[in-house]
């Protein structure tokens, strides 16, 4: 066996960073936007494709850039990824009118999907098996950490700089992304992968794309409305054209047949259902800081901070958990505390202060950590060599639609829960209209009029929606606990099983070939042990 790559820690730290820009970009520009619509004149349905632009297209290309990059090298098309979003990232920081900016997000959204399902193929190519838990669950943890720190990291650039700010920070970062690349990670490639499938690849953007618009816009519009149901049932017919033309395929796009392995495929529905749990419940936190709180939009940041010290815990708790519960325990644990932590969000009351806000969302990023670092590494791990890519752009596909889900699910039941309760009936017309429209605009309306009760009966009706929103959340979080538990098979850990704890990255252990247990993963195309530079 090929000693270790000598420098694969140090590698793996630079390129987490780069999947870090890739998924604080997410939620950085939420807290920019306003700044964004006053200096470019941007109306809302502009605003909402500003943000909504990045999301279609990475939901579209994540697949076809699994087979990419199996195809033609997951080095290569990592590189190659990480450029694009960084010129994508130059060009939207310069970007002169609405135009242009929609077009550099959608940009990213592309760069994105090539990056992210590479960001975990290429593991298998440096580390041996027993550390590839380890590297997975740094990659996976840094992307989830990037949901909270984008509102922290806009809120400072913000405080000093333009709003073209937010994307530049992504050029310096992307920049060492590449150098660590090019210098540290050797190529790696399935040469027996088949080639494009340009049907297929049409089917799959179409299908993802329409139906995350559908979603997304279902939220706005309506779910009646012509070009919503319009965009859905599109969706159904190309999704179920690619799901035919994939079962007879001998090497498909979308592999179906990777989900007939048991622990893969719950693996995958657990990282889908904690993803409409995690955009859901997030979703709801930076108004409720900025209204019924009082904070800038720093500050909500920063009140964000729990949740990351709870992912960190778990980041840190996860491997240990799964060598000695499997992951079926640490998964399904992890689910139930999520749970645990929303459908206390749930009791939250005006006046409660951030102290209980801080409780619940400790335990959230917790929960969701042991979800997401166990089920997206021990998903991975599965894999054979030469499905790395294609079956990281399938986690990678189901998760960000999981989360498009959540947003306008939960949107949804936000605005239904606010509006309900909201007391307008004093108001005239034309002050009534936008104060239903949100709690922000409902504090702006309060304000001009000089109306405390408006402002308290606008607080008091989002914490509300917000209540509903987590209590939702809470019992479909507890609903999956039980699932997971009662039909994902208990095996252990299929990375090292019954495996002593690996040494710190710092001074590996080689792994031991003739150590017993099952070895699922087979030894990439290209030498580990080779320099790349």
């Amino acid at each position: 066996m090929s000693a270790p790559h000598p420098r694969r820690w140090i590698a793996l730290v630079a390129v987490a960073l780069a999947v870090l820009v890739i998924g604080f970009d997410t939620t950085v520009l939420n807290v920019a936007l306003p700044d964004l619509a006053r200096q470019l004149d941007v109306g809302t349905g502009q605003q909402q494709w500003i943000v909504d632009a990045y999301t279609v297209v990475f939901a579209a290309a994540l697949l076809p850039a699994g087979l990419l990059g199996d195809r033609f090298g997951r080095r290569r098309t990592l590189v190659v990824g990480l450029g694009l979003f960084g010129a994508a990232s130059l060009l939207g920081a310069l970007a002169s009118g609405p135009g242009s900016l929609i077009a550099a997000r959608a940009a990213m959204g592309l760069a994105a999907a090539l990056v992210m399902p590479m960001s975990m193929a290429v593991i298998p190519a440096v580390f041996p098996p027993a550390e590839q838990r380890r590297a997975t669950a740094l990659l996976t943890t840094m992307t989830a950490l990037g949901v909270p720190l984008g509102p922290i990291v806009g809120g400072l650039l913000l405080r000093g700089y333009w709003w073209g700010s937010i994307f530049l920070i992504n050029v310096p970062l992307v920049v060492l992304g590449v150098l660590a690349c090019l210098l540290l990670l050797p190529e790696s490639a399935d040469p027996a992968a088949p080639r494009l499938d340009l049907p297929a690849a049409v089917l799959a953007a179409a299908g993802l794309s329409a139906l995350t618009w559908g979603i997304i816009e279902g939220a706005e519009r309506g779910w009646g409305d012509a070009l919503v149901l319009g965009a859905l049932l599109g969706s159904a017919v190309a999704l179920t054209a690619l799901v035919l033309r994939s079962r007879r395929a001998d090497h498909p796009m979308l592999d179906l047949r990777l989900l007939a392995e048991p622990v893969f495929r719950w693996c995958a529905i657990a990282v889908t259902l904690v993803s409409v749990v995690l955009f859901g419940g997030f979703f709801v936190l930076p108004a409720y800081f900025q209204s019924v709180l009082g904070t800038d939009a720093l500050g909500s940041g920063l009140r964000l901070m729990p949740m990351m010290g709870g992912l960190l815990v778990a980041a840190r708790l996860a491997e240990r958990l799964v060598r000695r519960f499997a992951p079926r325990g640490v998964v399904s644990t992890g689910l139930a505390l999520t749970a645990l932590a929303l459908l206390l969000g749930s009791r939250t009351a005006v006046g409660d202060g951030y102290g209980w806000t801080a409780l619940w969302l400790s335990l959230f990023g917790a929960g969701l950590g042991l979800v997401l670092i166990t089920a997206t590494a021990s998903a991975l791990l599965l894999l054979p060599p030469a499905k790395a890519g294609v079956g990281a752009g399938l986690v990678q596909t189901l998760r960000q639609v999981g989360g498009a889900v959540g947003v306008a699910v939960f949107g949804s039941l936000l605005t239904a829960g606010y509006r309900s309760t909201l007391d307008v009936s004093a108001l005239p017309a034309d002050a009534a209209r936008p104060a239903r429209g949100s709690v922000i605009a409902a504090d702006a309306v309060a304000e001009r009029l000089g109306d405390p009760a408006l402002a308290a009966s606008a607080h008091g009706a989002y914490v509300h929606g917000m209540g509903l929103v987590t209590l939702v959340a809470g019992i479909l979080a507890a609903l999956s606990a039980v699932l997971v538990a009662a039909r994902m098979p208990s095996g252990g850990d299929p990375a090292a099983p019954d495996a002593p704890e690996p040494a710190a990255p710092d001074a590996p252990e080689p792994a031991d070939p003739a150590a017993p247990g099952p070895r699922p993963l087979a030894a990439t195309v290209g030498d580990p042990g080779e320099s790349s530079a």
